[in-house]
């Protein structure tokens, strides 16, 4: 069976298991970037039910905030159910910008409390399709499965890596109150994806084609120094929006009574400098110092 068939028959299965537990459709997430667009057109092919949902995190790029738009007018005059989610926390509309005071840090690479609020939140107690990789970080390689039950509670979890895993009797019938996720394309190498998208002719996010070799969220810490300095470079606007939300943290550490007299966080500048990974800066902050 070939990755293409593999795909497709884990889209069937996870349909099956949405309209058994939760007797609604898969939801397909789309980010936006060439993985989703590769979903997107596999879960058509799969002929199931879906639901189309997309994440606003409002540090996407213009680009692909439009071409989203293009592309949910299309599959919604094709009759599929789309939806844009907008972000919330504590039950407020929020932003990349506004978060960042509230949790008076930065986003970094071990405290990535932006993916949870602005892009995870959709999909709640359903089954959900995602377009993620082994191929991606060594991290998704050993953490992330073609099956996952992600419970509201510590441990609650249960990954299935193997298409015949014996456990698959379990994850079906499983009663935890939970989100069930599908990866369907998790095997999938970068040629995988591009050959696809050219072969069938798939309609793809415009950056690539300007030479990004990602697309996220501008300034996304896991895109490194160098991946950011480019990002900024391209879209300035955005690192002064990220300025101006440190100065407002730092402000707001002040006023939680947090000392940060003679570490990296005692100026925006410095903080500025210090997520950047300037390796110069003298100081040191606790990284998980978050509400």
């Amino acid at each position: 069976m070939d990755l293409v068939d593999k795909a497709i028959m884990r889209l069937q299965t996870a349909s099956e298991m949405s309209l058994q537990v939760y007797g609604k459709p898969l939801i397909i997430t789309d980010s936006g970037g060439k993985d989703s667009s590769v979903l997107v057109d596999l879960a058509i092919k799969a002929k199931i039910p879906i639901e189309i949902q997309h994440s606003h995190t409002t540090a996407d790029a213009p680009e692909t905030v439009y071409f989203v738009r293009e592309k949910f007018k299309r599959l919604e005059a094709d009759g599929y159910k789309v939806q844009i989610n907008k972000p919330r926390y504590k039950g407020e509309p929020t932003s990349m910008w506004s978060l960042i005071p509230l949790k008076l840090m930065p986003p970094t690479r071990l405290a990535r409390y932006c993916c949870d609020v602005l892009k995870e939140q959709g999909g709640k107690e359903r089954m959900i399709a995602t377009g993620v990789r082994w191929a991606e970080s060594i991290s998704r390689s050993t953490n992330r499965g073609i099956y996952e039950t992600i419970g509201t509670k510590r441990g609650n979890y249960i990954i299935l890596a193997n298409d015949n895993d014996d456990r698959r009797q379990l994850f079906e019938n499983c009663k935890l109150k939970a989100k069930r996720v599908v990866n369907p394309i998790i095997d999938w190498t970068d040629t995988d994806v591009w050959e696809y998208i050219r072969s069938e002719n798939i309609p793809h996010n415009p950056l690539y084609d300007c030479g990004w070799e990602r697309v996220g969220c501008i300034g996304c810490p896991m895109a490194g120094r160098k991946g950011r300095l480019f990002e900024f470079a391209q879209y300035p606007k955005y690192e002064n929006q990220y300025r101006l939300a440190f100065a407002r943290l730092v402000e707001a550490r002040k006023a939680r009574g947090k000392d940060d007299s003679g570490t990296a966080w005692e100026t925006a500048e410095s903080m500025f400098n210090w997520w950047m990974e300037d390796k110069n800066l003298d100081g040191q902050i606790n990284l998980f110092d978050t509400e």
